[in-house]
């Protein structure tokens, strides 16, 4: 639990996530000699290549946490059972930021495990998968799958995100997941569906690893259910030795919301375009911030397009012969 310890240790708040890039860094260089790794120092997202293979297993994790703060002497404190975050000088909890760090730490196992692995340590997904939007989307063109540990509980299998499936059914039945406890879920947003939406077009699903009451400062990890999720991950990697394709399908996404977007506001974009024919897509995307990201640019972008081709139909006017003149 040392190196577990640790990782809570390191403050990471959303936006300020140096010291834990930093640490990551010097752990992977450390304890994983000849691993290829790469920073994208313009976003902050480390991706690390392990081993030399035609197709790769991968792991994600998120690096950043919700929690504003952390006292000087905060504290994980390991009892049988769990662990928690707690200031022994204000004598209060304080959370771990186990979700995502018990995700970090399972990443970090599995790359010491095994010869030939992928991993991507993301940042900013807590403010909306900043980082994850930005990935470096051929990362991922060898990787046969795609696994993260950032659920809570103990046995929640994420293969859909708001009604959007994640994966295969061949692939759902191959990580053998009854064996340890899951079950499949519907899940929340997370990284997985953001590379999903990105082009990923491999399986992916989303797993329950061990930590309780995240976002809080009561939040604490179950040892037991962190293991099992860690010996979930190996039996995957180990019995899911081939490729599992799966596309993202547009519509079955986002299909039916943006056509609820479409009845329910074309008629005030309508009007916005007609006041400002020469509006953007950026003041359009403003305008709507509030629907963001129910509705995407894209969808904004369609409906703009339609909106301007309507709009020049209403500049026929019709002679007394019935002819269309401009």
């Amino acid at each position: 639990m040392k190196l577990l310890k640790r990782l809570y240790s390191i403050h990471s708040k959303s936006g300020k996530e140096q010291k834990m890039i930093k640490f990551l860094l010097w752990w992977i260089k450390t304890n994983i000699p000849g691993a290829k790794v790469e920073l994208d120092k313009k976003v902050g997202n480390i991706y690390v290549t392990k081993g030399v293979s035609d197709s790769y297993p991968c792991i994600v994790s998120h690096i950043d946490q919700v929690q504003d703060t952390h006292s000087r002497d905060f504290k994980a404190i390991e009892t049988h059972d769990i662990i928690f975050g707690w200031s022994p000088k204000k004598k209060e909890f304080q959370g771990l930021g186990a979700d995502d760090k018990n995700g970090v730490w399972v990443t970090l196992k599995i790359l010491q495990k095994y010869d030939c692995m992928k991993a991507a340590f993301f940042v900013g997904e807590e403010t909306g998968c900043v980082g994850s939007s930005k990935a470096d989307m051929d990362f991922f063109k060898d990787c046969r799958f795609v696994l993260q540990c950032d659920r809570r509980g103990s046995n929640d299998l994420i293969t859909s995100i708001c009604a959007t499936e994640l994966c295969s059914t061949e692939f759902i039945t191959a990580t053998d997941f009854n064996r340890f406890g899951y079950h499949v879920e519907d899940g929340a947003m997370t990284d997985v569906l953001t590379l999903k939406e990105n082009g990923l077009s491999v399986s992916c699903v989303n797993m329950s690893c061990g930590y309780y009451e995240p976002h809080t400062d009561h939040e604490y990890t179950v040892k037991a259910d962190l293991f099992n999720c860690l010996t979930f991950v190996e039996h995957i990697i180990e019995n899911c030795t081939h490729h599992f394709p799966h596309e993202f399908d547009w519509y079955a996404a986002y299909g039916c919301r943006y056509d609820e977007f479409y009845y329910d506001f074309y008629d005030e974009i309508y009007q916005l375009v007609q006041s400002h024919p020469d509006i953007t897509i950026d003041q359009l995307e403003a305008a709507f911030r509030d629907y963001i990201p129910k509705v995407s640019r894209n969808d904004l972008g369609m409906t703009l397009e339609l909106v301007r081709q309507d709009l020049e139909y209403a500049e026929l006017e019709t002679d007394s012969y019935g002819t269309l003149r401009i």
